[in-house]
């Protein structure tokens, strides 16, 4: 990268002026510019690649999680149940394709009393959260679904599914119609602080320098290279960075189950659960391999699906539905998650620096906006906004 106190004041980039500049189209960058806009904010949203969406936004489950994961007093525990209602109401008001087909999280055979133990850990966070979740024996979940095998499952009415592309279109236009400006195919160089707020260099086909009272680091991937690259940011702020990739596998043929199945939860993933999407086809994971910093050029990751990681999938899957066969299965897509822990560790909270933590007069930064990062989008957002307002 190159930092923006480099560029020979002959050959520097004109300087514009914008009230506040939102790094990142992804689902919480757009959720963030539209909330920024809905408050009368001139907004102006930088996205370096030539589309809106197209990172870790559009490769996901489309889940809309009901919020039964996370540690008591997180911001996701928070954030979570308070977009997911956000959510709905959005998907409502817009028009955007959704449904609430629930959620069973299942206890398996094999896992012995070492699931179960999940299983109550699971109910406690949920309750603590404000989530209830109904816990059915063996019985009465087959009852539900018939083709499922465990020995206990908790029932989650509140998950559901969601058309992400629909609602990140919805995000932009309502931004839009604010006066909010969406500039692809621009890639954030570099930065500093100035008096007043932010200034960025930007390059692309139109290189510019951009100054602006507010800056909001909503880059997912990118967003810890671009905070090293703005000269005047303490480093020590900056969280480190892992990459762990999630495939998923898709499903031929009639599919076993009408709602979701998750089996109990592991450290870097929900496990290799079955979804389906809005038209019915069925599809399993993401699984959790953790990529080498070394081999990754962000935010063009290798997105290749191995075949052979099949064999890892069935073995985990039959254990909540012994009739799959190996046919049956196909490499569908993969996607890369922005940890912010390292392998082996306790997973991160969201982490949302406010100017006052970034030490920087107008700069506000996200990092780790993992699952639940869709779900939560809005009420991040809100967040967001509610700090921009306190710092103003």
């Amino acid at each position: 990268m190159t930092d923006a106190l480099s560029v020979p004041p002959e050959t520097a980039a004109p300087v514009e002026t914008v009230d506040a500049i939102v790094v990142g189209a992804g689902v919480v960058g757009l959720a963030v510019a539209r909330a920024l806009a809905l408050e009368g904010r001139e907004v102006l949203i930088l996205e370096a690649e030539d589309a809106f969406g197209t990172i870790t936004s559009a490769r996901n489950s489309e889940v809309i999680h009901a919020g039964v994961y996370y540690a008591e007093g997180s911001l996701k525990a928070r954030l979570c149940v308070e977009g997911r209602d956000k959510l709905y109401a959005f998907c409502r008001s817009h028009g955007i394709t959704h449904i609430g087909c629930g959620k069973l999280i299942v206890a398996t055979k094999e896992g012995g009393e070492t699931e179960i133990a999940r299983l109550k850990a699971v109910q406690a966070r949920a309750k603590a959260a404000g989530v209830e979740l109904v816990w059915l024996r063996a019985a009465e979940a087959r009852t539900m679904e018939p083709d499922l095998r465990c020995v206990a499952a908790l029932h989650s009415p509140q998950t559901g599914i969601i058309d992400s592309h629909g609602y990140m279109l919805a995000l932009l236009g309502d931004a839009q119609a604010k006066g909010a400006a969406l500039a692809l195919n621009t890639p954030v160089l570099g930065g500093r602080a100035v008096d007043g707020g932010v200034e960025l260099t930007t390059g692309g086909a139109d290189p510019l320098t951009l100054r602006a009272r507010t800056v909001v680091n909503a880059a997912g991937h990118g967003a810890q290279p671009l905070a090293r690259a703005l000269a005047g940011l303490d480093p020590a702020t900056i969280p480190p960075q892992y990459f762990c990739k999630g495939s998923y596998f898709s499903l031929s043929g009639r599919p076993p189950f009408e709602r979701l199945i998750y089996p109990t939860p592991g450290e870097a993933s929900l496990g290799l659960h079955y979804t389906r999407d809005l038209g019915g086809r069925g599809r399993f994971g993401p699984d959790a391999e953790w990529i080498d910093e070394g081999t990754v050029t962000s935010p063009h990751f290798d997105y290749t699906v191995n075949p052979a990681g099949a064999l890892g999938f069935i073995e985990a899957i039959q254990r909540y539905w012994p009739g799959l066969s190996a046919d049956r299965l196909s490499p569908d897509y993969a996607g890369m998650r922005p940890k912010i822990q390292a392998p082996g560790e306790a997973a991160k909270d969201f982490l949302f620096q406010t100017s006052t933590r970034t030490g920087v007069n107008g700069y506000f930064a996200l990092y780790g906006i993992e699952s639940p990062g869709l779900t939560s989008s809005l009420a991040i957002a809100d967040l967001v906004a509610e700090g921009v307002r306190a710092a103003s």
